[in-house]
């Protein structure tokens, strides 16, 4: 994201590709907005600003728009499927709302209602095609989107055709998908080109003895497996077919075995499944949008009673690691990937192991663990068994509505802060918002605890007493410390809030009530001349 400008720069920056003005004095359509939005972040990320006249000399007239901008940021997320964020000003009285938005990810283009807009100076437009060819080429060659010149319409099963329809409509919301044939509903999504049928139609739509001759390793192998012992599984059934024709069936497979885990929170009884559908659906369709079509092996999925692998020929994609996987989206299979949001199946595109990462946490599971990945094979364990109830009660401690706010680095925080394990670097900046909504406390230089009520949501209140006691008490004696060094000059108040930086003045004073109530320092003078010493005792 970029830095957020005060409204005097604001008032001085030109308008183009990367900030956008409207004064928008009482309102302003939200779809016009997302289709700004969606271009600002085709155009390298910006600013759409609202409450300033884009005629110079540019002025601040104030804008009611979107008077919960918190809601509204949301929504622009669940379309544009990209980070956005707000800043709020009060400038002379009027108010000044500014979204600011990230850049496109690589290789794939924005869109909004399956329109990819663009700025052109001023103008808002659909994205000239050499714009968006220029765009896929960022990365690389993508083996769904080229064509099967042998093969043609017969070899694409109308039943996964139709199961295709029935969810692009209802996606949509567009009846005239109704009554299109198949070949132009098709064309419509880019399955089949001028050119000739693409692997991306095979892959999805496929019949079982056309992938057999064209794209025999679009092949998804189910197994059950009641124990570790090597052998025959309990149960497994092989899907050589278009993923449309099959992807209902895989859940079902994993469904018949899914125990419920009891929970109870005061006088309500929750049932947790041990697969979550979302998450099990999600770890598929990575699969099939991420694997290599262009190596041979089938995609795998084998379940046991508390856990699912699944496992995908090809590796992460180039630029994709354990270290990024939360942050970058970058689909080795754009046409497929591009069909699958289309139709709602991919929820969030590109972000479906965010929302296995939030998921695991909100049902107090095991992260996903991607033991036994390699630049062959990418496999995810999904552990299912919930580690301990008492996270389940601290997570309906938070509620929905704050829940609903928070990105999968903040979750990753305030799993890490219940299990007492250090935050990467890279988290750190999701502390602050974490604070603000009251789930964290700053308790030191640089130490963060989770707030007291959900320590006791969890029944663990004593653990929050005993971290900030023991932070206070640290914080005390490095107050002394340096009382004692300073001897008969005395400390005065300023140099003590350099001895913990990360306190305000407020907090430190305090801690120095508490030691003089203790008869250990006491302050001799009065304001800015006040300094303190160390007791006689």
């Amino acid at each position: 994201m970029r830095i957020p400008m005060t409204v005097e720069e604001l008032l001085e920056a030109k308008e183009g590709e990367s900030i956008q003005f409207k004064e928008a004095k009482n309102r302003f359509d939200s779809g016009e907005a997302a289709r700004c939005c969606c271009a600002l972040a085709n155009c390298g990320g910006g600013k759409l600003v609202f409450g300033i006249t884009d005629e110079r000399p540019r002025r601040v007239v104030g804008s009611n728009a979107f008077n919960q901008p918190e809601r509204t940021r949301k929504g622009l997320i669940d379309k544009l499927k990209i980070m956005v964020d707000f800043q709020l000003y009060e400038y002379q009285g009027k108010r000044v709302l500014v979204f600011d938005v990230a850049s496109r990810p690589l290789g794939l283009p924005v869109q909004v209602d399956g329109i990819a807009w663009w700025y052109e100076g001023d103008s808002l437009i659909p994205m000239p095609e050499e714009i968006r060819r220029r765009i896929y080429a960022e990365a690389g060659f993508d083996f769904s989107g080229s064509i099967c010149s042998a093969a043609n319409l017969c070899d694409l099963d109308e039943s996964a055709i139709e199961a295709f329809r029935s969810r692009w409509v209802t996606k949509s919301g567009n009846q005239r998908f109704k009554s299109l044939s198949a070949e132009q509903l098709l064309r419509d999504c880019e399955a089949i080109m001028d050119d000739g049928i693409t692997y991306a139609a095979l892959a999805l739509f496929g019949k079982r003895e056309s992938l057999g001759k064209y794209l025999p390793q679009a092949e998804i192998i189910f197994e059950y497996r009641s124990s570790e012992a090597s052998g025959p599984a309990n149960h497994r059934e092989e899907f050589r077919m278009g993923f449309f024709a099959c992807y209902n069936r895989l859940w079902e497979l994993i469904n018949l075995r899914n125990d419920k885990q009891h929970y109870q929170d005061g006088f309500f009884i929750y049932d947790i499944p041990t697969f979550n559908e979302r998450v099990v659906r999600e770890a598929i369709l990575n699969a099939v949008s991420h694997r290599n079509y262009q190596m041979g092996g089938s995609v795998f999925i084998r379940q046991y009673q508390d856990r699912l692998t699944v496992e995908s020929p090809g590796g992460f994609p180039n630029g994709i690691s354990l270290e990024n996987i939360l942050d970058r989206q970058l689909p080795r299979n754009r046409r497929i990937a591009e069909i699958l949001a289309l139709c709602g199946l991919v929820e969030r595109s590109g972000q479906g192991m965010n929302l296995i990462y939030e998921l695991s946490i909100k049902e107090a599971k095991q992260l996903p663990d991607f033991t036994g990945t390699d630049e062959n094979f990418v496999s995810i364990t999904l552990n299912g068994l919930v580690l301990d109830t008492r996270m389940l009660s601290l997570i309906n401690q938070i509620g929905n509505d704050r829940m609903e706010t928070l990105s999968t680095g903040n979750f990753l925080v305030i799993n890490a802060l219940y299990h007492g394990k250090s935050i990467p670097e890279n988290q750190r900046p999701c502390l602050e918002k974490l604070t603000e909504l009251g789930l964290v406390e700053h308790v030191g230089r640089s130490k963060y605890v989770l707030a007291r009520n959900l320590y006791a949501a969890a029944g663990k209140a004593g653990i929050h007493t005993r971290i900030v006691g023991l932070d206070r008490d640290t914080n005390k004696e490095l107050l002394l410390k340096h009382i004692s060094k300073n001897g008969s000059k005395g400390t005065p108040f300023k140099e003590l809030q350099q001895v913990l930086p990360g306190h305000n003045r407020g907090q430190i004073q305090v801690l120095l009530r508490e030691l003089r109530t203790d008869g250990r320092i006491e302050c001799k003078g009065k304001t800015n001349a006040a300094k303190w010493f160390l007791t006689e005792e």
